[in-house]
């Protein structure tokens, strides 16, 4: 009788990756963009799921109750992996993978399963892997170690913090256990406000493209994940940042067409406002444009409460446009 094996991995690309490479078992992907929207600490994985699924729906990039339906039944299978002879946990380097492999190890080391539990640690994209690739990827797997057991729930818990400094503070430790950890760590803190522009990473190569005369969202998405040393983050929250920044007052960006936030349009072109030009010069920032009600983790930003990331000095600073409410 064969080996009955939970394959767990980032999506559907992965998944048909690893189908067509021949690799055996059953899946479970995971689908979560944990690096968008609310991931606060206090709740466990059904009622995370359930605000997970909320999140989701109310950006416009699924209906509701398929999200909700799709995260109970994964749940589900994850909570049944006992009752395979072997869970397998397939995940790459960038930082959406790196969060739900947190997630995931945080689960099983609360919920210990069992059946053996091993990693394979990608340094590569599985989606457009060969077969060839994942056969060398598979003779490096390994068991899950109580040292990755450990830093993962050290992890996801900082992520879940409702401060930012947990989590930087785990650039102070030794996360080699899990090798592309202190990456992902680093990649997260560049989305909070750069000092001087107030602008993510993101957002400063997206101005900066448009500001090289770049328009076109199909250009401009392409461009961005050229600048990646691990690409991450997919077009629909692309295009949610490039919304956020043609909004407001006071905005970054203009567009020549009023499309819904969720939709994409691949020849929709974007151009710098005066105030974009401005902050892309220095001599502004883009205030509560990247605060405004936004959620990195479990971590709330708002134009009252706020954290700066200095990537060149390595230094996180707490920050407000206005003086808190008594």
């Amino acid at each position: 009788m064969s080996e009955r094996i939970l394959n767990i991995t980032n999506g559907d690309c992965a998944v048909a990756a690893l189908t067509r490479a021949g690799q055996p078992g059953d899946w479970l992907p995971w689908r979560d963009i944990l690096h968008e929207g609310p991931v606060p600490a206090g709740l466990d994985l059904t009622a995370l799921s359930v605000l997970r699924a909320r999140f989701i729906s109310e950006r416009g990039w699924a209906p509701l109750e398929p999200v909700q339906a799709d995260f109970e039944a994964r749940d589900a299978r994850l909570a049944q992996g006992g009752e395979y002879d072997r869970i397998r946990l397939w995940f790459e380097h960038d930082l959406y993978d790196q969060l739900q492999l947190l997630q995931i190890l945080d689960w099983l080391a609360d919920h210990p399963p069992s059946t053996p539990v091993t990693l394979l640690s990608l340094d590569d994209y599985l989606g457009t892997a060969s077969p060839e690739l994942i056969e060398r990827y598979v003779a490096a797997e390994q068991p899950v170690s109580n040292a990755q057991r450990q830093l993962a729930q050290t992890a996801w818990a900082a992520f879940r913090a409702d401060t930012p400094e947990p989590w930087a503070g785990l650039l102070e430790r030794d996360t080699r256990a899990l090798p592309f950890l202190e990456g992902a760590v680093r990649r997260l803190l560049e989305e909070y406000p750069q000092p001087h522009t107030g602008l993510s990473r993101t957002a400063y190569h997206a101005l900066s493209l448009i500001g090289q005369g770049e328009e076109s969202f199909s250009t401009l998405f392409s461009e961005v994940q050229n600048t990646e040393e691990r690409r991450f983050m997919g077009d629909l929250g692309f295009r949610w940042l490039l919304h956020s920044l043609c909004a407001g007052v006071e905005p970054l960006l203009e567009t020549d067409s009023a499309l819904p936030a969720w939709q994409i349009d691949p020849t929709q072109r974007f151009s710098l406002t005066v105030k974009g030009r401005a902050v892309l010069a220095g001599q502004a920032s883009a205030g509560d444009l990247m605060v405004r009600d936004r959620w990195i983790g479990g971590v709330h930003l708002r134009p009252d409460r706020f954290w700066e990331w200095d990537a060149a000095l390595g230094r996180l600073q707490a920050s407000s446009l206005q003086p808190a409410s008594v």
